[in-house]
């Protein structure tokens, strides 16, 4: 008889278990679609295994503040990143969420793979190709689209809180997608910053933290522009290589407005719309969805140049130069 007493709460025992392992997967189920968005595979324990050989060495893609990144392959053969990630987002600029795995100790998130690098692999000339002046219009546009989305679609919003170029992706098309959400944050919509612990990189960091160790929407206003001179010069965010007056690329790129070394219509636009984003007071910075509509017009004005200039060659020449690498540009025009 006590055997089978035994038996029956052990039994009864493992039943709990399983029903509260059952209850939190649901409940995980339920926090995921509460997101919004299209709807996600939920993969289990099992196929995540799988599809990364047991979590094997041989498939991790890298190693950063939001843990580790390994690389899948799907039954039908779809080639994905596995990674950890705070909640879903939907957006044609952000890396797509395609399923989760929530069996395990902590949720996966199983993300589309993006196979053109990173934007810093480009600016260093490691991507295909070089890429030209329109088409770093269109990225940071495309980048600046998917931050606005965060801080004003997103419910509540989210702080990405370490944007720089190696966290944009390229898409086989070369269209942008900010990705590495391990290190952003949620914020409360009746909360208008976060206390946290720096995350950002050196070079990026709003430097309002340092005064108040407080993050905004604002910060990521900040680092994006950093992310916008990199465009505009193909230049390091801090390089040691410069001139002890240059290593912040911010300093740098501010002589070159004062001095008026860039003169075509669309780059000297962006480089007073980044050094907007660059006031040391949060208050007077622009917010992304104001940055994302002046990229924007920026753009028109860059396709309208061929037509409003088309009777003077060397204003021609300009316009048509915007195919040619943005820092090329601007060292022809330093010579004029």
């Amino acid at each position: 008889m006590a055997c089978l007493i035994h038996k029956i709460r052990n039994k009864s025992e493992y039943l709990s278990i399983q029903e509260a392992r059952e209850r939190l997967t649901r409940e995980r189920e339920d926090i995921l679609n509460a997101r919004g968005g299209r709807a996600a595979k939920l993969f289990t324990g099992k196929e995540i295994k799988k599809v990364t050989a047991n979590f094997s060495k041989d498939r991790l893609l890298g190693v950063g503040g939001y843990g580790e990144v390994y690389r899948g392959i799907l039954d039908d053969g779809t080639v994905v990143a596995i990674k950890l990630i705070l909640c879903q987002v939907n957006h044609r600029s952000l890396a797509r969420l395609l399923g989760c795995c929530v069996e395990l100790e902590q949720p996966l998130l199983v993300y589309e793979y993006i196979e053109n690098g990173t934007l810093l692999d480009h600016l260093r000339g490691e991507g295909q190709g070089k890429l030209s002046w329109t088409r770093c219009l269109q990225i940071a546009h495309d980048t600046a689209e998917g931050l606005a989305y965060l801080h004003f679609s997103a419910v509540p919003p989210i702080y990405h809180r370490d944007v720089k170029s190696s966290n944009i992706l390229l898409d086989e098309k070369l269209k942008a997608k900010v990705s590495d959400f391990g290190l952003s944050r949620l914020a409360h919509t009746d909360m208008s910053h976060i206390s946290t612990c720096a995350q950002s990189t050196l070079g990026y960091l709003d430097p309002e933290y340092y005064r108040n160790y407080q993050l905004t929407d604002k910060s990521d206003v900040y680092s994006f522009r950093v992310v916008l001179l990199e465009l505009l010069t193909s230049q390091k965010a801090i390089d040691f290589n410069r001139a002890t007056d240059d290593v912040n690329l911010a300093v740098y790129v501010q002589k070159m407005v004062d001095e008026e070394r860039i003169m075509d219509v669309t780059m000297k636009a962006l480089g007073f719309l980044a050094v907007g984003c660059l006031e040391e007071r949060r208050q007077n910075r622009p917010s992304m969805k104001e940055v994302a509509k002046e990229i924007e017009y920026i753009m028109s004005i860059a396709t309208a140049e061929v037509f409003i200039f088309i009777d003077h060659a060397w204003l021609l020449y300009l316009s048509l130069s915007t195919e040619m690498e943005p820092f090329t540009i601007l060292k022809f025009m330093s010579l004029m």
